[in-house]
């Protein structure tokens, strides 16, 4: 068992394709974010109807219908939303299964509990742009950006100008009070 760690921590180099992996003999994966997608070769000219595919929120299990061996029968490492999770025959030579991750803020080290991992440590995640964020977090992460350029400028941040400005505003109610030996940081 050892022999296997030494080897995985060896594998330090490129990402993995499409951020997934193989599992020989069974399927191909990948993920972003928020979808694992799972290809898994069927005989030429399956049909949906020939498949019988299961998703839980923890399990996958996909057998031909007819056949007493299943394809997949695991656990899945993590939990999935099984109501935006789907499934599709695509060429009629593979099934195609998107996983909707329950938590959409982590990468998966692999598909189904016991078949190879990835290391995770390695993913380059997608480029995204600001107009891919809804509003709230957009001005969050304007907000940063614009609070990182001042500092590097050595300006004032947006919440120091907020209190810069408030104190004039109070200057200039209250002319009748001396701020001249006043020390404001």
């Amino acid at each position: 068992e050892p022999l296997k760690e030494d080897a995985t921590a060896s594998k330090k180099g490129p990402p993995p394709l499409g951020n997934g992996g193989t599992v020989p003999g069974k399927y191909v994966w990948t993920q972003t974010l928020q979808e694992v997608t799972v290809t898994i070769p069927v005989p030429n000219g399956t049909r949906g109807r020939d498949l019988n595919v299961v998703m839980g929120k923890k399990q996958l299990k996909v057998g031909l219908k007819g056949q007493a061996d299943l394809i997949l029968n695991h656990a899945l490492t993590k939990p999935i939303i099984m109501d935006d999770s789907f499934w599709t025959v695509e060429d009629g030579s593979r099934l195609v299964i998107q996983l909707q991750k329950l938590n959409d803020h982590e990468w998966w080290k692999g598909v189904c509990e016991g078949h190879d991992e990835i290391d995770v440590t390695t993913i380059q995640p997608e480029s995204s742009s600001l107009s891919d964020l809804d509003g709230e977090t957009r001005k969050t992460v304007e907000k940063m950006m614009f609070d990182q350029r001042q500092k590097a400028l050595g300006l004032p941040s947006s919440e120091e100008q907020q209190k810069m400005e408030a104190l004039e505003r109070f200057k200039q109610q209250h002319p009748e009070l001396d701020f001249s030996n006043a020390k404001i940081n």
